[in-house]
């Protein structure tokens, strides 16, 4: 059974949607294999038989091979997660898939826990070209195996997803809820997403959205299905009705246009031409927000990473994220993006907290 799988007979995939708990939509999906054609459905025994038997390889393939087969049907402005494990990546069988997809923007690419990661260093060139090419990176089950501090210091992922054992009955105890809310300070520090996956019960998602958690997946919200359900319509619903009664001022009310560059050579001509422009942003082909250049500084090349928030982020969320970051950068402008990553605009640190003290009604403002 295991060399016909390893074939790709009657292997396929589902997939499970990713929801943003500020707006309760969609906006991505996790694609996970299944093994329909055969007496055994459990994936991690498909997974760990083929590990076992020297084919994990072969395995791999035909279900990246799978779940990426319906990526041109992609919903617009969702991404897609497909999982890989670390020794795999390198390997030439796992080069080709991203060869022949050419264009990775919107590929989210989870490193498993299955394996250590032996060498980081190693794995450097290959997350350079992947990320060259548009695609980001997550570690998967953070909290959990592998995927500990360590393994996130070393990778700077752009996703990072809790594991199932944090989010389990989260509501009922304040020592994983401690946690979430540690790794969700790392994760800022770092500018990526925090995702709670194996969310069950609602009490669990009402818990995970007080703490700030951006990105929920789960029963709770969807079971894996074809491409490409929706989530439950109460729960949904209940995510909206929360933003409603909560803080409604985010930094989209603030956001505000900025000219952008495609290099530093293109911004020192900005600069030149508007002398009165104080800053360009710096985007990738996929229009990401790269760094922010300053007018006193580009014809140097010196850059600024700046500090990225979806435009549906709190006011007061976003002054958090960005008094947490080093003295030197902590009062640099934030980067506004929409659903998809790609820029929108800037937000300086100045109109957050005129619009922080003016929704609290403080004197003067």
């Amino acid at each position: 059974m295991l060399d016909s799988a390893c074939s790709g007979a009657g292997v396929s995939s589902v997939f499970q949607p990713i929801v943003d708990t500020a707006r309760g939509s969609v906006v991505g999906y996790e694609a996970l294999a299944r093994f329909d054609g055969y007496p055994e459905r459990n994936p991690e025994a498909w997974f760990a038989a083929a590990r076992r038997y020297g084919c994990a390889e072969q395995l791999e393939v035909v279900a990246l091979r799978s779940a990426l087969a319906a990526r041109p049907d992609l919903p617009q402005n969702c991404f897609l997660t497909v999982n890989v494990s670390p020794d795999l990546l390198v390997t030439d069988s796992v080069r080709a898939i991203w060869r022949d997809q050419g264009d990775l923007g919107g590929l989210i690419i989870e490193l498993t826990e299955q394996t250590p990661i032996e060498s980081y260093l190693a794995l450097e060139p290959d997350l350079n070209r992947l990320r060259a090419a548009g695609a980001l990176i997550a570690v998967d089950d953070a909290g959990a195996g592998y995927a500990g501090l360590g393994h996130l210091l070393a990778l700077r992922p752009a996703l990072i997803k809790l594991d199932r054992a944090l989010v389990q009955d989260v509501d009922r105890d304040e020592a994983k809820r401690a946690l979430i809310e540690m790794i969700g300070t790392f994760a800022s520090r770092i500018d990526a997403w925090l995702l709670a996956e194996g969310v069950e019960r609602v009490d669990e998602l009402d818990t995970l959205v007080q703490l700030g958690v951006p990105l929920v997946q789960g029963y709770c919200l969807a079971r894996p299905a074809p491409a490409w359900a929706g989530i439950d319509p109460d729960v949904g619903l209940r995510l909206a009705a929360r933003l409603d009664q909560g803080q409604k001022l985010t930094i989209r009310d603030i956001v505000e246009r900025v000219p952008t560059v495609a290099d530093t050579a293109e911004a020192s001509a900005a600069f030149v031409a508007d002398p009165n422009l104080a800053s360009v942003v710096l985007i990738d082909r996929h229009h990401r927000p790269l760094a922010v250049l300053e007018s006193d500084a580009s014809h140097l090349g010196v850059t600024s990473p700046g500090l990225r928030a979806n435009l549906d982020t709190g006011i007061a969320d976003a002054l958090r994220r960005a008094l947490t970051r080093e003295r030197g950068s902590r009062f640099e402008p934030v980067l506004a993006t929409d659903n998809a990553g790609r820029y929108v605009g800037l937000v300086r640190l100045e109109r957050m907290i005129e619009a922080a003290l003016a929704a609290n009604g403080a004197p003067g403002a």
